[in-house]
């Protein structure tokens, strides 16, 4: 289960099927850390027990760049040996009585560039243990099946450290010698080690007490950097709004007498879920109005919810092992998901925040399930868990979970949770406990007859391809849609079974436009309008009686499960679906359907013109129609109104020429912004007001729309030589009394290419240098910014010369470093290679200072096997490059050499 490295540091691949329990246990932890950046010392006192279940054998702790001074066993000292970094004892008392083992090291929190384990940040002492990190702070079994009680005393000098924070309850504090001080804090709940935290440092809190459902009373505090606290009173409200959901949909209370967040500006995930004391990336705390867009105050909602949710699935119960990632990862994205749904209260709003998911489901997750670092839900092997927190683990295995509510409803998927926590409670366990927790509280359900098959979800990797075709019988008046599904091989697993596939239909009258009853031919049910058809083999069908006229199918609706669907729509259908369909999911994949199929003949036309007309007249009518409906809401007409990213376009291509791609779409943007130049007009006038600022879906959504229009605006004008709205758009961006409006005025002459853009961008510098937050927005847009004529890469060669600029900072690094390689892909796949040369050399500098921000940039180029050529020599090229470093780190080397494999 561990990972081990040989005496050459060779790595070592990690199988699922050889996990063995721990030969010992820890029943009770205590640490006492003496905090100095340059050396902080660390007594760890443990009490330690055999575990009778596991054959005799040494003491084997994980240790990571530690200076060991002193180890005792009973109080005496014992001898050990060292094993490349693990710490080995062979002398231990025999029998299963407690012992007490003593170990005594010190570390140089200001020299941890990896930003894993204790680290400093301004000032400020920081942890990050998951997924192994502890073995960075103290010997140990860093093992998440390894469950103990933690008591911690931090001593630090008072006047630069005054605040003293870890896990659990604050029981003892005061003054020592030397103007230092002390806190005590007790963990009341078993945990493992990876949820271990301790900051320090000199921070402010806002504190808000609440009392729960049960009549108990809770402080709820959130800690920043002074100068900060203006800027968390959104949080503060997530976090009051996330302990009140899941107490009410879930019966889950807050379990500790306090809950802490505390933000830090370097940080590599955007937060942990710590026992009672959660760690987070500065950008999911901070925002007021003035200085976040409504896109970062919905995340911190969710993110807050997710790590809050955590609480219980996740700390109070906990993966077995790490290839159980998703036990906790998929079911809390799933949780936070239904939370911040509930939270729209709005139907469309709902529909909206369900669509953004799914989108990033299908831009992220579907391409690497076709991918070389392709994996199940729950992977069968790794070299290094860090590369395993991917979106198959947490956004897929969150549709697994989804999955499972449609299959038992909504009430059973509660009754299944109660029984979960009812069985495992403070215990380590696996994604077949959870499955099987769900099916026997629903013994009746489709997920309960299927349960072995519906678990080939977490054991299989890919995208299954679903097939449909369908049959209309006027005479009969029946409709038949025959269905089919596949899933292409994948690494080591080369033939697929048949998946359980749950699709939730509807049918749309194709000269009606209205819904369609349904009865299903052979069923007593009565007729509805929506039916969940199960599908669990190769092939199989259903078929509709009763239909009075042609229908349109609406298959799949709401993404009631995580595959492609493939289906001969024809244009007109999928106008009436675009125009008619009840489902809101179903409505926006027709128009991206319309516009994916347009995109894609104009991409594979090799003799027509990049810059020709790419959209026909009755998908620019039916935008229209859409952008001026009274009936839709402003939110989902944005999304509607947005085209397929070209990194969606490429997926579905076999062989991708992204300059062609991104041209493709450049003149599809501008096709659009000039054909409905008069209705950009009038959303701009429509929505460009909307009084004080407030983030809710429904404002979110007028601005959202607002900045859309500008944005088209813009390009029109740029396009034309008009400068009209070029300055509405600098006058907006001075005027703008929320960062909403005014990023999106200045991504709009950005984006157009308008001189107008150089001033605005100098201005917004000048206005924020002092907000580390917002200087990563005017970073970002301007590496993602269109590339022409290939002006891009120098602008980001320059941005990284900058004073403002640290590539040691994860978000600093992210904004230009990622905007440019991940997200911009018209700039960074360029003929002359010149984007594949800047990548390997950000990948190699990057190894050197943050493996696992490396790793992650690392697989901008995965899919490289895809590209045309010259782009696929070129970026082979600039993988061997990288993949010819003998001092690689375990993390980019996975990531490197899976890419490279055949």
């Amino acid at each position: 289960m561990l990972q081990f490295r040989d005496n050459e540091g060779a790595p070592t691949v990690i199988n699922r099927a050889d996990y063995t329990a721990p030969a010992y246990r820890i029943d009770t932890v205590e640490l006492t850390f003496d905090l100095d950046p340059a050396k902080t010392r660390v007594l760890n006192k443990m009490t330690l027990r055999r575990n009778p279940d596991v054959p005799a054998q040494a003491l084997k702790l994980d240790g990571e760049e530690l200076n060991l001074a002193r180890v005792l066993v009973n109080g005496q000292g014992t001898s050990f040996k060292m094993d490349g970094e693990r710490l080995v004892l062979e002398n231990l008392p025999e029998g299963n009585e407690p012992f007490q083992l003593e170990i005594f090291t010190t570390c140089a929190p200001v020299k941890n560039t990896k930003l894993s384990g204790l680290y400093t940040s301004n000032d400020s002492f920081f942890t990050q243990c998951e997924a192994e990190g502890f073995r960075r702070i103290t010997y140990f079994l860093d093992r998440p099946d390894v469950m103990a009680m933690y008591t911690v005393t931090l001593r630090a000098d008072k006047a630069k450290y005054p605040v003293l924070l870890s896990n659990g309850n604050l029981v003892d504090s005061g003054t020592l010698e030397d103007g230092r001080h002390f806190a005590k804090w007790v963990d009341p709940h078993k945990k493992p080690c990876y949820l271990f935290a301790l900051v320090a440092g000199q921070l402010v809190a806002r504190e808000q007490r609440i009392t729960s459902r049960a009549g108990k009373d809770h402080l709820l505090q959130v800690f920043v950097r002074p100068g900060d606290l203006d800027k968390t009173e959104h949080a503060m409200n997530s976090l009051m709004a996330s302990v009140a959901w899941d107490e009410a949909r879930f019966g889950l209370p807050l379990d500790l007498e306090r809950f802490m967040i505390v933000a830090t500006a370097d940080f590599n995930m955007g937060a942990m879920e710590n026992k009672g004391l959660n760690i987070f990336n500065s950008k999911y705390v901070l925002a007021n109005q003035a200085t976040a867009t409504d896109v970062d105050f919905a995340n911190i909602e969710s993110v807050v919810g997710h790590e809050y949710f955590h609480n219980w699935t996740g700390n109070r119960i906990t993966c077995r092992d790490w290839f159980q990632l998703s036990l906790k990862e998929g079911l809390t994205v799933f949780r936070d998901q239904e939370f911040s749904q509930d939270m729209c209260f709005e139907p469309s709003a709902r529909a909206v925040k369900r669509i953004e998911d799914v989108r990033v489901l299908r831009t992220a997750q579907f391409p690497e399930d076709a991918g070389p670092m392709a994996h199940p839900v729950r992977p069968d092997s790794y070299i290094e868990i860090n590369n395993f927190y991917t979106v198959t683990i947490y956004e897929k295995g969150a549709e697994v979970v989804r999955m499972m509510q449609t299959l038992v409803g909504r009430d059973g998927f509660a009754k299944g949770m109660k029984l979960y926590f009812e069985r495992f409670d403070g215990q380590a366990v696996t994604c077949d406990d959870f499955a099987q927790s769900m099916a026997d509280a629903n013994p009746s359900s489709s997920l309960a007859q299927l349960l072995p098959q519906f678990k080939l979800w977490y054991s299989q990797a890919g995208t299954p391809r679903l097939s449909a075709r369908g049959s209309f019988d006027a005479a009969a008046q029946t409709y038949t849609l025959q269905f089919t599904q596949s899933c292409a091989a994948t690494a080591n697993q080369a033939t697929k079974q048949a998946f359980v596939i749950p699709v939730l239909l509807g049918l749309v009258g194709s000269n009606s436009g209205a819904a369609l009853p349904l009865t299903v031919q052979g069923s007593s049910d009565a007729a509805a309008d929506n039916h969940l058809f199960v599908m669990t083999g190769d092939t199989a069908s259903i078929t509709f009686t009763g239909v009075a006229e042609e229908p349109v199918p609406s298959i799949l609706r709401g993404f009631s499960a995580p595959v492609v669907l493939d289906f001969d729509y024809s244009d007109a259908q999928l106008l009436t679906l675009l125009a008619n369909d009840p489902d809101p999911f179903n409505r926006w994949e027709a128009g991206q359907r319309l516009a994916l199929r347009s995109a894609i003949n104009a991409i594979v036309d090799t003799s027509a013109s990049t810059g020709a007309s790419v959209l026909n007249d009755a998908y620019l009518s039916a935008m229209r129609s859409v952008l001026r409906s009274p009936q839709l809401d402003a939110a989902f007409k944005e999304l509607v109104l947005t085209l397929p990213g070209e990194t969606y376009i490429a997926e579905q291509l076999d062989v991708v020429d992204p300059q062609r791609i991104h041209a493709v779409r450049e003149a599809m943007r501008l096709q659009i912004a000039t054909g409905l130049q008069a209705d950009w007009e009038w959303a701009f006038d429509a929505h460009q007001d909307n009084g004080a600022y407030s983030p809710d879906a429904t404002s979110a959504g007028r601005r959202a729309l607002a900045g859309m229009s500008l944005s088209y605006l813009c390009l029109a004008a740029t396009q034309s030589g008009d400068a009209v709205w070029p300055g509405k758009a600098l006058q907006r961006f001075k005027d703008a009394g929320n960062m909403t409006d005014q990023a999106n005025a200045l991504q709009a002459l950005v984006t157009s290419g308008h001189a107008l853009a150089t001033p605005a961008l100098a201005r917004f510098h000048a206005m924020f240098k002092h907000e580390d937050l917002v200087l990563d927005k005017w970073f970002a847009l301007q590496a993602g910014a269109p590339d022409r004529g290939g002006n891009v890469l120098p602008a980001v060669r320059q941005l990284m010369t900058h004073a403002d600029f640290n590539i040691r900072n994860p978000n600093r690094a992210r904004s230009v470093i990622f905007s440019y390689c991940n997200a911009n892909p018209g700039g960074f796949h360029r003929a002359d290679a010149a984007g594949y040369v800047y990548w390997a050399e950000r990948v190699i500098e990057l190894d050197g200072i943050n493996p696992q921000v490396a790793a992650r940039l690392a697989r901008a180029l995965d899919r490289w096997k895809r590209l045309a050529e010259p782009y696929r020599s070129a970026a082979r090229e600039a993988l061997a490059r990288v993949a010819a470093k003998s001092d690689l780190s375990n993390d980019v080397r996975e990531v490197i050499d899976r890419a490279l494999a055949d």
